[in-house]
């Protein structure tokens, strides 16, 4: 194998590592969210009354959490409460929008 050829094959052989390395850092940056999901759509713990992914019954259930992207919990855009509270996710279980 030539000297040309051999370098080109370490050249791409180091870059797909780093497209690894870059694929699996973007994937674990990801942080749990509380009381953002709606009714079904939870990834997992909703809380008492239910197992796991797609069990939470009430729409932005404070103790059912779904994976978002590190750093947007506070950030997502909810509908206010039936009183005009606002609504907001958060990094630990709420106390709020629990199955009747």
């Amino acid at each position: 194998m030539s000297k040309a050829i051999k370098t080109v094959a370490i050249v791409g052989a180091v870059a797909a590592s780093l497209a690894a390395h870059t694929t699996t850092a973007t994937a674990q940056a990801k942080e749990k969210c509380f009381g953002v999901s709606l009714a079904g759509q939870n990834d997992c713990a909703a809380g008492p009354g239910t197992t796991c992914a797609g069990t939470s019954t009430v729409d932005y259930q404070g103790n059912a959490w779904t994976l978002v992207d590190a750093g947007t919990c506070g950030d997502i855009e909810l509908p206010a409460m039936a009183d005009g509270t606002a609504r907001m996710g958060s990094l630990e279980e709420l106390n709020r929008d629990l199955p009747g």
